[in-house]
């Protein structure tokens, strides 16, 4: 009964324009709501295709609003989702083109397209690709962050084989793991330990999720080439293509 007096409000505020210039209607008493609502009732059940009609354009504009609001998102946040100098940087840093991923190292998804992105890069050689630690899995994938991100900061000619070794990595991400890829990459662990309590560490991951948030990407891995959003495993045509579109627009 909620939704059919939902409907009859929303019919009585479709009629007000209609209305606009003539006296304002006495207030119906409870028999004629009652009635009302008994006849958009019998309306709704003989014509069924309405209701899914409207759900449609409801989604529709759902849609829309939100990808206005990502847009909207984008442009507020550019400088901080391209330029943040915590922020991992691979590929070339002086690209013409700047392809943001949020990524999280327990995600099958981000694993499946690594090696996309690294042909991307070796493919094109302007590209520059800033790396978004969004670590939603677990608190594997948080502290594989952590470290990561630590070794950006403090070690950053060891990040590259770092962060390749997680990426390839096929099993969890526990704490001895973690470690010992970062041993195999060359990184001084004993040292790293420390660093990852590095207050500038928690304040990019979070300064990441209110990103995330504000352009309502819930999942990973999640794109933006140039200044248009591509969640989820873009293969590496697509990423190419939209390079490419990215690309026309700023010359």
């Amino acid at each position: 009964m909620t939704t059919i007096k939902s409907l009859f409000a929303a019919a009585l505020v479709f009629t007000l324009p209609l209305a606009a210039h003539a006296k304002a209607p006495a207030p119906l008493d409870a028999a004629q709501k009652q009635q009302m609502e008994n006849l958009v009732h019998e309306y709704l059940v003989s014509n069924p295709e309405v209701v899914i009609e409207a759900i449609k354009e409801f989604q529709r504009r759902e849609q829309a609003a939100n990808q206005a609001k990502q847009k909207e998102a984008m442009a507020t946040l550019s400088d901080d989702l391209k330029n943040n100098p915590n922020d991992p940087v691979i590929g070339n840093p002086d690209g013409d083109i700047t392809v943001v991923e949020f990524f999280d190292y327990r995600c099958g998804y981000c694993k499946r397209v690594f090696p996309d992105v690294q042909a991307l890069i070796k493919g094109d050689g302007n590209i520059r690709v800033v790396l978004k630690e969004f670590p939603i899995l677990g608190p594997e994938s948080v502290y594989a962050s952590r470290a990561a991100q630590a070794v950006w900061l403090h070690q950053r000619d060891k990040y590259q084989a770092f962060h390749t070794a997680m990426m390839l990595n096929k099993g969890g991400l526990g704490e001895d793991i973690v470690q010992t890829l970062a041993a195999h990459s060359g990184v001084d662990t004993k040292a790293l330990v420390k660093q990852m309590d590095d207050p500038k560490v928690a304040a990019t991951l979070e300064a990441t999720a209110r990103q995330a948030q504000a352009m309502n990407i819930s999942g990973t891995p999640a794109f933006i080439f140039g200044n248009t959003l591509a969640p989820g495993a873009v293969s590496l045509a697509n990423m190419i293509d939209m390079v490419a579109t990215a690309r026309k627009k700023t010359n």
